[in-house]
């Protein structure tokens, strides 16, 4: 006989519908058009067999689209154990709250596989990718105009590259075929810069929060990003790219955690250092020079300026927020701290950097991906080798009126024409930053609006409740 008094899972979903109830009552919108906002539209729930071996395995597996003011709908596909219909639920929400934030035109979408993908040989992971591709064409849940899935947790470029061929096997002849997934391989139409793209977002949100003068003294900061110490906890792509920003931008870096454990050095840490060690002996612990932790998630409570929680959610929760003693909270992952913990955070004085903002430099750079695949020309081919010979000339003009002669070095920083990666990490930078500036100045414009993340779902919600406005859907 069951307990009325058992305790319930958590549910990440209703997490989000709190954050969104909320930022709601900061907006004005018609009648009902909040509640279209706030509530899934479509929900695929699916399991197929797959031969694994000798035996036949039953895989179960999701698809959410959470809104569809604007199509495609966009969101990754993760591969974990984790996967339940509720979280990709609540994943797809954000997807749609993120994309309005930096203005990319999607919906949000979101879908998982609830598999260890690390128990799987390669050709069954190719096995069981291209069942549910080809489970989504069957319901119209997957397509260059419908619906866009990109990496997530567990997956990559090579899921990426096996869904793209399963989808335009099944349409030959559609010409946009290839659009219909992102985070693609360069030789199968992905884009320059994809990989490092959230890492890099995740940097540039931080950078442009720490350059506001009055609220990092509000913190007890300097401005800027140099010599602050900085926390990671997850060296997955994400995490990884963050590392590498973050060090080159002047931080110290002086703890890393994996789900092996965590290690710390207050005199910082080489991180590249570390990834070479993990690969020699498959755990970061025992890092020459560096003090073991036990668990993972002892570095989120170390004194830092900046944590960086870029693994998996509610790593922050009701039972370890009181204990955390960053100044700024900087969330990579998706929903790395719960409600019931932000709350306490924000008791704190600690500055929350919500993933709905922050960790929207993937789905930012895929969008560039996905026009790139629509207009079939790679950014940069037809304007670079303009642009050099132009600057060339503006080079030689200034050389002949100023009687000065430009070295090398200036001439080639000068004269170069932009690439695509040029256009990708500019596009990016430009919208992380024009992003957290909305964000700031909604709670300028109304003090009453707590924290970041209540601002970013005011932010999002208006943009979406026009956009339903301006479809005549309500009056």
């Amino acid at each position: 006989m069951s307990s009325t008094n058992a305790a319930q899972p958590h549910s990440f979903f209703t997490d989000v519908m709190a954050y969104f109830d909320k930022a709601s009552a900061f907006v004005q919108a018609p009648p009902g058009v909040l509640d279209q906002v706030k509530y899934c539209n479509s929900i695929y729930s699916m399991r197929f067999p797959v031969r694994v071996g000798e035996s036949l395995e039953v895989v179960e597996a999701y698809r959410v689209e959470h809104s569809h003011h604007r199509l495609p709908t966009k969101g990754g596909i993760r591969y974990a154990m984790s996967v339940n219909q509720d979280e990709v639920m609540a994943l797809a929400a954000l997807m749609t709250y993120k994309c309005a934030i930096v203005d990319v035109p999607f919906g949000g979408a979101k879908g998982g596989i609830k598999i260890d993908p690390r128990k799987y040989t390669v050709e069954q992971l190719e096995r069981i990718t291209r069942r549910y591709t080809a489970e989504l064409i069957k319901k119209n849940f997957i397509g260059p105009g419908t619906d866009v899935p990109a990496p997530d947790y567990g997956t990559g470029e090579r899921e990426m590259s096996w869904i793209m061929d399963t989808y335009t096997t099944f349409f030959p002849n559609q010409t946009d075929g290839i659009a219909c997934v992102t985070g693609k391989p360069i030789t199968q139409g992905g884009i320059s810069g994809r990989r490092e793209a959230t890492g890099l977002g995740v940097y540039f949100g931080v950078r442009e929060a720490c350059s506001f003068a009055d609220d990092m003294q509000s913190l007890g900061l300097t401005t800027g990003l140099v010599g602050k110490t900085v926390v990671i906890q997850g060296l997955g792509n994400v995490g990884f790219h963050a590392a590498k920003y973050f060090h080159e931008g002047g931080c110290k870096i002086i703890a890393l955690a994996e789900y092996e454990g965590a290690i710390h050095n207050v005199k910082g840490l080489d991180y590249l250092a570390v990834v070479e060690h993990r690969k020699a002996t498959g755990s970061i612990l025992n890092f020459p020079g560096a003090t073991n932790m036990a668990r993972n998630t002892d570095a989120l409570e170390l004194e830092c300026d900046i944590l960086i929680p870029a693994a998996l959610e509610n790593q922050i929760h009701q039972g370890n927020a009181a204990r955390i003693n960053a100044k700024i909270i900087g969330e990579a992952a998706n929903g790395p701290v719960t409600a019931e913990a932000e709350a306490i955070l924000n008791a704190k004085g600690i500055m929350v950097l919500p993933d709905i903002y922050l960790n929207a430099g993937g789905v930012t750079v895929s969008y560039f991906e996905w026009l790139k695949n629509l207009s079939r020309v790679r950014f940069g081919r037809l304007g670079k080798r303009f642009d050099e010979n132009l600057n060339k000339q503006i080079i030689a003009a200034v050389e002949d009126l100023t009687g000065r002669t430009l070295d090398d070095t200036q001439k080639r920083l000068i004269g170069r024409g932009a690439d695509e990666l040029d256009f990708v990490y500019s596009g990016l930078e430009e919208t992380m930053i024009e992003a957290y500036r909305q964000l700031r100045d909604a709670r300028k414009e109304n003090p009453k609006i707590p924290d970041y993340r209540t601002a970013a779902f005011v932010v999002a919600i208006r943009k979406i409740a026009r956009s339903y406005e301006s479809l005549g859907v309500f009056p």
